[in-house]
């Protein structure tokens, strides 16, 4: 696993503590989002769609630092919009670091390698760059709606794994990947040198501009993972529970425990999750005693979880699996032991995909032409 001992060793020491404490529902990363404006405009993002007043907020670094202390995951992500617009993002992850938070500062990197020439950052176990990969570059490029994107975030990459920094990419797959080309995107990423890889299936967010790309079944979700992560190569290191890759796999089945990733941002704390808004309320605790959580998830029978398979509502559910019981651990060592999840049938299907005609993202109907300029006028100069 792409993961440090010392991180390992602080998560589930923070887990089985909680579970001994009788602790059934509980925050395993908090979600923060300092602000949802962005130097892209990807069709398939439900963030950047705010108007421009919403957009050119940002959320004060003595409010984000509130949020996670009251929180106290051990765990952290920055997501966005592009969270190195941010004025203090230097700052707040200073003062992350300080309180040994292991944080995962997502972004898409096109302005990473200027943010570190510039000095913004200084290398931390607890620090890891999370770089938005949608796949090689003709894919990768076609997902974000802009040329040349690939080559700024391979470039940023490069420049902070030579400064020492821990880099992970993170990829949202949407209906028609082509499962080779994403294998091969795989081989890519690991060249460059990162410390491990994320997958997750994209979520129909209501405002995204494009609504056909995302995968909106669960068989077909577990078909195209099966192909892309049966038959590994020894090379591939995912940054993620190899218990939630086989729930991505259809190997496993897990209930969604949204409160395992709540997520803050400049409206409040977010009801019941990252990808959800049902409201907001001001502190953590009513998050917690005021969410009808039994309304939300597959098993609720609401009708916007019944395909969703993401990481931030199932990865806290295979995690709490692995230390909550003997065979949830278990799986995890043969998971970690037996990678390469030998599949024949995966791999003639894999065959199979190769002979079919793909493009990048051709079934989004998309061109890399035109330049985003609402979300770069909403940024701002980087």
């Amino acid at each position: 696993m792409g993961v440090p001992i010392s991180q390992m060793y602080t998560v589930a020491s923070y887990v089985i503590g909680q579970r001994l404490k009788g602790n059934k529902r509980y925050p395993l990363v908090l979600m923060l989002e300092p602000l949802f404006r962005c130097n892209l405009s990807c069709a398939g993002c439900g963030k950047i769609q705010y108007p421009a007043h919403i957009l050119k907020r940002d959320l004060p670094i003595e409010q984000a630092l509130r949020a996670v202390d009251e929180c106290d995951a051990p765990m952290v992500s920055i997501p966005g919009g592009e969270p190195l617009l941010h004025p203090q993002m230097g700052e707040l992850v200073e003062e992350l670091v300080k309180r040994k938070k292991y944080i995962y500062l997502c972004t898409n990197a096109r302005i990473l390698k200027k943010k570190l020439e510039e000095g913004m950052f200084k290398p931390s176990k607890y620090l890891t760059f999370s770089v938005h990969m949608d796949g090689q570059e003709a894919h990768h490029d076609f997902a974000v709606c802009r040329e040349g994107t690939y080559t700024e975030a391979a470039e940023g990459i490069r420049m902070a794994v030579e400064q020492g920094y821990r880099v992970t990419t993170n990829t949202t797959l949407f209906d028609g990947a082509d499962p080779n080309s994403v294998r091969a995107f795989f081989d890519e990423m690991m060249e460059l040198g990162v410390e491990g890889m994320m997958v997750s299936p994209g979520y129909a967010y209501p405002k995204a501009p494009d609504q056909k790309a995302f995968l909106n079944e669960r068989k077909k979700t577990n078909e195209l993972f099966e192909m892309i992560l049966s038959n590994r190569k020894k090379g591939w290191i995912f940054n993620q529970s190899p218990l939630f890759l086989e729930f991505l796999m259809g190997d496993r089945e897990y209930e969604c425990t949204p409160w395992g990733n709540p997520t803050y941002n400049i409206f409040g704390w977010q009801k019941p999750c990252y990808l959800l808004q049902d409201g907001y309320v001001d502190t953590f605790q009513e998050l917690m005693e005021t969410t009808d959580w039994e309304n939300y998830g597959r098993a609720s029978g609401n009708k916007d979880c019944q395909q969703c398979m993401v990481h931030c509502g199932y990865e806290p559910s295979a995690v709490d699996h692995t230390f909550a019981s003997f065979g949830g651990m278990w799986g995890t060592i043969k998971a970690m032991i037996f990678n390469t999840y030998a599949n024949p049938g995966a791999k003639k299907r894999l065959a199979e995909e190769e002979k079919k005609p793909h493009g990048p993202l051709a079934h989004l109907g998309l061109t890399v032409e035109g330049k985003p300029m609402q979300a770069e006028e909403a940024a701002g100069a980087a």
